[in-house]
Parts: structure tokens; sequence; C-alpha cells
């Protein structure tokens, strides 16, 4: 049946809002890898660059498919889904938050590391602000409220990031690029729950436990494994070349790989729940991933053009040499959303599992060309990053090209 013509103009607003989002947390992202590389060296960055790809790991427990498993719940159980939702996301984070900080607390008496360990530590605490606002969340992005939450995703990270940039210039060091995640949390807390209003109902009761886990368990290691393709191999740049080498790779690949990821973040938001809805998933999916497609890549081949003149300008004529890798790192945006798409449909269809398996292969074959390329500098980093996405995430969304493009891809 076709697509009703009212969604497409929907899709494209929701993911325009949240694409606006994305691209004002990355140009304040870029500003803030402007002001340290002026203010900070080589290793400070590292060292901070270590502690946010930790901190980001364990972050990605968070998105253990709570939320959107209240996205898809039917009306009729959404109270008791709601109950159990919040008891759920109050035991996971408060568990999180223990596991972090003893974490924080090993690395300081195994390596006597105070700075690093403290940083951990720092992130730990955005997990006490998170549980409050996440049914919310939820309930809001059922409720069609992308634009609202894409706005105050948004406005968190610019804030964040400008506080970055503020205590850049008055106090430079690598906690500067950690303390502003959790200064800033209240402020996602607070726009929550004023956007979407609610509080538990004990009359109601609480959903069975495994109306979550079993949706949930393969989006949990799907999200651990998807968080470990995209800082694990800070870590195994650190392990193998030093802080200094990994603060110059982290230069480059927030500025090359930002507009990809923030992209493919905002795609991905959007698509699940208009996948959820869509009268025709096959149309639904053509549509978004063509829409897609048409906007990212003369963006990035733009971007990867230019990148010879503002990698300079950016982060000053002593990493010039980043320039390379840099445009060579922005191309990764066009098979990435590729496989967002694909990753977006299996989980509308269900198919978590089948999610979680193709993101172990994506992801062990990122950290094995890594691995591998690491002692060639980082322009064969650059290069082995992308031939391997654009080799692997064609491959892995087969399944989707057949379906959205039958008549092109039936012998695929």
């Amino acid at each position: 049946m076709p697509q009703s013509p009212q969604r497409s103009p929907s899709f494209l607003s929701h993911l325009l809002a949240y694409g606006a989002s994305e691209a004002a947390t990355k140009l304040s992202r870029l500003g803030v890898v402007l002001v340290v590389a002026r203010t900070l060296d080589l290793a400070e960055i590292g060292l901070a660059a270590a502690a946010l790809a930790t901190g980001d790991l364990l972050k990605s427990l968070t998105e253990n498919g709570v939320g959107q498993r209240l996205v898809a719940a039917p009306k009729a159980s959404l109270p008791q889904a709601c109950n159990r939702a919040h008891r759920i996301n109050w035991i996971w984070c408060l568990g999180l938050f223990a596991v972090q900080a003893a974490l924080a607390f090993g690395i300081f008496l195994t390596t006597g590391k105070s700075t690093l360990a403290l940083l951990i530590l720092v992130l730990a605490g955005e997990y006490l602000f998170m549980p409050g606002g996440l049914v919310s969340c939820g309930l809001a992005l059922r409720a069609g409220k992308l634009k609202q939450t894409a706005a105050i995703a948004g406005t968190q990270a610019v804030s964040a990031n400008m506080l970055s940039i503020a205590l850049a210039f008055v106090w430079p060091s690598a906690l500067v690029l950690v303390l502003p995640r959790l200064l800033t949390a209240p402020i996602w807390l607070i726009a929550m729950r004023r956007l979407h209003p609610w509080r538990p109902d004990p009359a109601a009761g609480h959903a069975p436990v495994q109306d979550f886990t079993r949706f949930g368990g393969p989006v949990l290691g799907t999200e651990v494994v998807k968080t470990a393709r995209l800082h694990g191999d800070k870590l195994i740049v650190g392990a193998l070349l030093g802080p200094e080498m990994l603060g110059a790779y982290f230069m480059a690949f927030n500025a090359g790989l930002s507009l990809a990821t923030s992209f493919s973040m905002a795609f991905a938001a959007v698509l699940f729940p208009h996948l959820c809805t869509a009268e025709s998933r096959s149309d639904a999916l053509r549509q978004s991933m063509t829409l897609s497609l048409a906007i990212i890549t003369p963006v990035v081949v733009l971007q990867a053009l230019l990148a010879p003149w503002y990698v300079p300008l950016l982060l000053g004529a002593d990493h010039a040499g980043l320039a390379e890798p840099v445009a060579i790192l922005c191309l990764v945006a066009i098979p990435t959303m590729l496989w967002t798409a694909t990753a977006g449909w299996l989980r509308a269809e269900g198919r978590t599992g089948r999610e979680l398996i193709s993101t172990v292969w994506l992801t062990a074959a990122l950290m094995l060309s890594t691995t591998l390329a690491a002692p060639l500098g980082l322009t064969a980093l650059a290069w082995a990053y992308l031939a391997t996405a654009c080799v692997m995430m064609p491959v892995l969304s087969r399944p989707a090209l057949r379906l959205s493009f039958p008549n092109v891809f039936k012998g695929a």
C-alpha cells in the first residue's frame, strides 16, 4: 500500500530538526577542538579522550531498549509499561554509577593515574540525573515530539561545549572536556520532565520484566558494541601509540567523523518511530534511505574538498597535517547512512538479534583495521577506516537494500 503523503514531510521535518540539533552540537564541539588545540597539549587531550571513551563505553549500557519499548507498547498496557520502565531505569542507572565509580577507584589504585580516575568519576555523575527523565523522553518520542526532544538534547550539548570553551581559557586542563557534561545534565532532566510530565501510577501495576528483556537484551548488546565501534579505536590508538598520538587522532576524528556521527544519530533517532508507524515499511525505508543519502553525500564531499583549507584555519598551522585524514574520514558518512537505515529497519522489525550480530561483525572489522593500520600513521588509519566501512556496511545492508530496491538488488 502506498504511503500516505503526510508521512514524508513529517519524517523530513523531524530529520531536519534532529539534524539541526546535531549540527549545532558538532559546530560547538568543533569550537571546543579549536580552543583546546591552542590551550592544551596533546597529552592532556589524549587523557581526556581516554576518559571520554571509557565513559561512553559504559554509558552505552543505558541504551537498553526501555525507551523504545515504550514507543512500541500497546496503548492499553502503557501505564504498566511506564511504571516498570521507571523502576528499571533507576536500578540500572544507579548500578552503572556504582560500576563506573568502582572503575575509577580501581584505576587509581592500580595505576596511580589520579587525573584519569577523577575524569571517569566525574562522568559517572550523569547517571544520577538520567532516571528521572527517561520515561518522559520515551513518551515524548511516542507522542511525536521529536523536534522538542532534539532541541533539548541539542541545548544541553551546546551548553556543555560552550562551558568547555570558557573553562579552557581560565583553567586549561583535561577536566574542561569532561566536567561540563555533569554540570549541564540538569538542563536535560528539567526540560524533559516539562516537555512530557509523567508520574508513576501505583494503581496501574507493573508490566512483566520479560516484556523489556526480550526486546531490550539484544538492543543493549547492539548499543554496547556500536559504542565500542565509535570509541574502541581511541583506546587501541592510546594503548599502541601513547597519549600524544591519541590526542592528534582525537582531533582528526572529531573534525572528520563528527558530521557522519551526528547525522547518523539524528537519522537513527527519527527513523525508528517513523518505521513503527509507517503504513508500508518498505516504502518508508526506501524513502528514508534515499533522502538521507541525498542530503549527506554532497555535504560530506564538499567538506572533504575544503579540509585542506579549514583544518589549519581552525586547528592552527601546527596541525595542518591533519587535513588529509580529516578529508578521508568525511566520506565515511555515506556508507554509514546505509547501515544506519538497515539497523533501524531490523529493530523496527523486532530482529534485534540480527542487528546485534551484524554490529559485532562491523565493529570487529573496524577494530582489526585500526590495530593493523595504527603503526602506519593517521592517514593510513583514516584510509583503513574508510575502506572497511565501504566494504562492511553495504554488505551488512543487503537485506534492507533488497527490500527497498528489489529491481536493483534482486540478485544481491
